[in-house]
């Protein structure tokens, strides 16, 4: 089995092989028996660190242990830099479908960006291993038979939250919030787990994305009396909201919540300002020892890094794409999701996973509390595992989406 690894930033766009099938949506084998999947991510901005250049060594490992099995298929993976903008997104997956003859786009990472191509890909019935999009509109509203949501989304990182800061007594939340798709999903799926826990909002702000100061925001947040504000970004935005609360004394009166936090963002914002900070995840490096094996495999690709649970559910949302190709006997997305659809998978980072007719993977969510320094062995270990959320109660009921796959 031959693999290969292409870049597809927009500048290279020109640079696509001339010689790849112009590949329709009516064609059901696989051709040349190869099988493309594009990575589309946030490459050198805000989410670079959550997804990146990780989510492309994580696919490669992906690849590698899929050689196992794959018979006489290749398969090669391309990746590509949205910059966080959905024509650019648009633009990179209609030219790896039309030029390159990709079979498939995981990751995404931006919510945005992930509605744009959730649409293209569904046109084109190629499939969308929406690994990393976390708007929960995807398998709602949205939903198309093509597309897989595979790691987490704002309606279980908000449930999550929820129950956990209840369940300590902290009832009542003020939310700074992305002034974008992800945020306002974040906010709207966290405020209705919340309430219907007995909880209330007492207030919100919203920034927009790269935002570098949060005074103005910390001081509303302050002045609100609230338990708990909830940060209803991620990335770069929220290790400077964080810091910045640190520094404007919220801390230690409030509990900070990070709806959308991964580990790269404790290791950017340090453990003396992270300290205390209540984070929901679908995986943990540390978490059991089929987590601390990824975690060996992976680092040295990345200069020592822990992978993040974008990085590790690109690996396993892409493995379990390529079984399903091989599978069907084919890349037409839908026949490819529907292979998904018809088993549980036992996924070595996730547990079992369950794929529903609204394309949402479901498996157990966890709900960490950063460690104080003096409880941390080093770089990296960084949670103490408060609560698990099981797969049955982790994701939104497939009857309360509105996706009309679902009768």
């Amino acid at each position: 089995m031959r693999t290969f690894v292409r870049g597809r930033g927009i500048a290279a766009m020109g640079a696509l092989l001339a010689g790849a099938l112009l590949v329709g949506s009516a064609r059901a084998e696989i051709p040349d028996r190869t099988i493309k999947i594009g990575i589309l991510n946030d490459q050198t901005g805000p989410f670079a660190d959550q997804s990146g250049k990780g989510s492309v060594a994580a696919a490669q490992l992906a690849v590698e242990d899929f050689a196992k099995e794959a018979g006489t298929l290749k398969v090669e993976i391309l990746y590509g830099d949205h910059q966080n903008k959905p024509d650019i997104g648009a633009t990179i997956v209609r030219e790896w479908i039309d030029r390159s003859g990709v079979a498939a786009v995981a990751d995404a990472v931006n919510s945005g960006v992930g509605l744009a191509v959730n649409q293209i890909l569904h046109d084109k019935n190629r499939t969308f291993v929406a690994t990393n999009v976390g708007t929960s509109d995807l398998t709602g509203k949205f939903c198309q038979p093509t597309t897989v949501q595979w790691n987490m989304d704002t309606w279980a990182m908000g449930n999550a939250a929820a129950h956990a800061s209840v369940k300590e007594g902290q009832t009542s939340w003020y939310f700074i919030s992305f002034d974008y798709a992800l945020g306002q999903a974040l906010q709207r799926d966290s405020t209705a787990a919340l309430e219907k826990l007995g909880g209330k909002v007492l207030g919100s702000v919203k920034h927009p994305l790269g935002t570098t100061d949060f005074s103005s925001y910390l001081l509303q947040a302050q002045a609100s009396g609230a338990k708990v504000v909830a940060f209803a970004d991620t990335g770069g935005d929220l290790v400077t909201g964080v810091k910045q609360s640190a520094e404007f004394g919220v801390t230690p009166k409030q509990t900070l919540v990070g709806l959308f936090t991964q580990i790269t963002d404790v290791d950017a914002l340090g453990l003396e300002a992270a300290q205390g900070l209540i984070v929901t995840e679908s995986f943990y490096w540390d978490l059991n020892p089929a987590t601390r094996a990824f975690a060996a495999r992976f680092a040295p690709r990345m200069g020592g890094r822990m992978p993040t649970a974008n990085q590790a559910a690109v690996y396993s949302s892409v493995l379990a794409y390529l079984r399903a190709v091989k599978a069907a006997d084919t890349i037409e997305g839908d026949k490819v999701v529907a292979k998904l659809r018809e088993a549980p998978v036992d996924d070595a980072l996730f547990g079992r996973t369950t794929v529903r007719s609204d394309g949402r993977a479901v498996h157990a969510m966890y709900v960490f509390r950063v460690k104080k320094p003096a409880a941390s062995k080093g770089r990296w270990d960084d949670y103490e595992l408060l609560t698990t959320i099981p797969a049955e109660e982790a994701f939104r009921p497939l009857a309360e989406g509105g996706c009309p796959l679902v009768h």
